[in-house]
């Protein structure tokens, strides 16, 4: 009985993850995964540019006072810092497109990836500290950032916190990357 060239083990496949699938398969999979959360994060990242951008054009920003001021300008830095963050595996991929580098691409872009995290939460603490300063006073400003600061944390965390282990039966890695 002949076996059909389908039927055969891929010799590329990870053992044992519960996915049928070759390495150049998985790069494919984890970049496109990859390229859903930058789509994500740069379009939260460009609207709050945006809104850091129209900040200078209300009549109100003029009565700002030296650390309002600070910390709009670094906003506003921390803000493009983030965008070419998002931007960089893109370009990564157009420039190395064809080249075999998958593998290396996928990796730079999970840690553009992260450090554009990074930058978010930043500029959301940022954001919550001046707009809450300005409207309510230094303390609430201080206050409301702190709160951000902390939910934010306990974000980060939960990933870590999560016993991936208990989540599948013993010896079986379905899900695991």
């Amino acid at each position: 009985m002949a076996v059909e060239p389908s039927e055969l083990p891929d010799a590329n496949a990870v053992a044992n993850d519960g996915r049928d699938e070759t390495e150049n398969q998985r790069m494919d999979r984890n970049w496109n995964e990859l390229l859903q959360e930058l789509r994500v994060t740069q379009t939260g990242t460009q609207i709050l540019s945006g809104f850091m951008l129209t900040l200078p054009f209300q009549a109100r920003f003029v009565a700002l006072d030296e650390f309002e001021h600070g910390v709009y300008v670094v906003l506003v830095m921390l803000a493009a810092v983030t965008i070419v963050l998002g931007l960089a595996p893109v370009n990564l991929h157009r420039a190395l497109f064809r080249h075999r580098l998958k593998p290396s691409i996928v990796a730079f872009a999970h840690r553009a990836l992260r450090a554009q995290l990074v930058g978010v939460s930043l500029i959301v603490i940022g954001t919550v500290l001046l707009v809450l300063d300005v409207a309510v006073g230094r303390w609430a400003g201080v206050l409301g950032a702190g709160l951000v600061l902390v939910l934010i944390v306990v974000a980060a965390a939960v990933p870590r916190m999560i016993d991936h282990d208990s989540e599948v039966g013993a010896g079986d890695t379905v899900g695991h990357d």
